[in-house]
């Protein structure tokens, strides 16, 4: 059995967006959730995986998880100046 980057699709409600997809793109996402209902037993359109690979993509972006560190930090530092006021 491989092991998906992506596991059991979590109940969460939904934020609607309509997407567009190049076609080869969508034919590899319809192929991931054929693997993935396989391997986890749990019958996902393969819109639904879209939101949960673009989360595990932004969690293991090292790029973005520093720029967004530094983006947050002066929020970070106004709040504790206001707690300390």
């Amino acid at each position: 059995m491989s092991k998906l980057k992506l596991g059991p699709i979590p109940d969460d409600k939904p934020v609607k967006l309509n997407v567009e997809l190049p076609a080869d793109v969508h034919r590899e996402l319809v192929a991931y959730a054929a693997v993935l209902a396989n391997e986890t037993g749990q019958k996902n359109e393969p819109a639904k995986l879209i939101a949960p690979m673009l989360a595990r993509f932004m969690a293991t972006d090292r790029a973005f998880t520093k720029a967004r560190k530094t983006l947050d930090q002066p929020s970070r530092l106004r709040a504790q100046d206001s707690e300390t006021a």
